[in-house]
C-alpha cells in the first residue's frame, strides 16, 4: 500500500507516532460487561466524531481480545472521509495494528479482510510459528518480545513505516500496557448515561494496576463536552 508498505527499517530517520486513545464507558467507567460483550453506550453524534478521529489517523490499534470479542473491521465509515483521505495521497482506510501475542488472531476476522489497506499483527517470540506463517499471508507481521509483546518496539516500526497519528481503540489491557509504557499522548473518554456494574467488566485501563501516587498516570483537561446522551472528555497526558 502506496505511503506505508515499502521502508527501510534500518536505515530510515523515524520517531515513535502521537498516540491518541478513544473509549466509550459506561458512567461506572465500564467498557462492556464482564462476557466482554459489546454495549452501545455513545450515540450517532459521538459516533461520527470517532470516525473522524479515525480517518484523520495514520493507524488504528487494538488488543486480540478486542478482535475476539468485538470483530471490529476498524475502518473509515463515511465516504466523504474516505474521499477527503484519497485526494490527500492516502489509503481509503487507516493502517490497522493488533496487538497479538500469541497469533491469536482468526485469520477470517474482519480487521484481515474488510476493506482495504495494509494489516500489521505485532507478536511476540513465543507466539505458534504455525499461525504466524498464516498470519503473514494476510498481514505483516512484527516479531518484538519474548513473551509479550513489546509495545515500545512496536511503535518503534510503526514510526519506520511513516506513521504519525496512531489511535488506540481497546481494550483496556492493551490501554493500560500503552500508558505503563509511557506511550500515550492524549485520551479521549467518552462517558455515557448507562450503569453496567460488575468487577469483573473491564475498564480503560485493566491488569494489575499501580499501588503507588508516583506511579500514577496524570493527565490535564483540555476540553469538556456535551454529546448525545452523555459527555466527552479529551485529556493530555503529562510527561514525567
Amino acid at each position: 500500500m502506496e505511503g506505508y508498505k515499502n521502508y527501510d527499517r534500518k536505515n530510515s530517520i523515524h520517531m515513535h507516532p502521537s498516540v491518541v486513545v478513544n473509549v466509550a464507558m459506561s458512567a461506572d467507567g465500564k467498557l462492556s460487561t464482564r462476557e466482554r460483550r459489546q454495549v452501545k453506550i455513545s450515540g450517532n453524534e459521538d459516533f461520527a466524531r470517532v470516525d473522524r478521529l479515525k480517518a484523520g489517523s495514520d493507524a488504528v490499534m487494538v488488543g486480540i481480545g478486542t478482535v475476539l470479542s468485538d470483530d471490529p473491521s476498524l475502518t473509515v465509515k463515511n465516504p466523504e472521509y474516505k474521499a477527503e483521505r484519497q485526494r490527500n495521497g492516502r489509503p481509503e482506510h487507516p493502517v490497522r495494528v493488533v496487538i497479538d501475542s500469541e497469533a491469536r488472531t482468526p485469520p477470517g476476522s474482519a480487521v484481515l479482510n474488510k476493506g482495504d489497506g495494509m494489516r500489521v499483527v505485532a507478536v511476540s517470540e513465543r507466539a505458534d510459528p504455525e499461525r504466524v506463517r498464516v498470519l503473514r499471508t494476510k498481514a505483516t507481521v512484527i516479531v518484538a518480545g519474548k513473551t509479550e509483546v513489546d509495545l515500545s518496539r512496536v511503535l518503534d516500526e510503526l514510526g519506520a513505516m511513516g506513521i504519525r497519528q496512531l489511535m488506540v481503540e481497546g481494550g483496556g489491557t492493551l490501554i493500560a500496557g500503552m500508558v505503563r509504557a509511557g506511550l500515550v499522548n492524549e485520551i479521549y473518554t467518552y462517558i455515557g448515561s448507562i450503569v453496567i456494574g460488575g468487577k469483573d467488566a473491564p475498564t480503560l485501563a485493566d491488569g494489575p494496576g499501580w499501588t503507588r501516587e508516583t506511579d500514577f498516570a496524570r493527565l490535564t483537561l483540555a476540553d469538556v463536552a456535551r454529546m448525545d446522551d452523555g459527555i466527552l472528555l479529551h485529556w493530555a497526558v503529562k510527561r514525567v
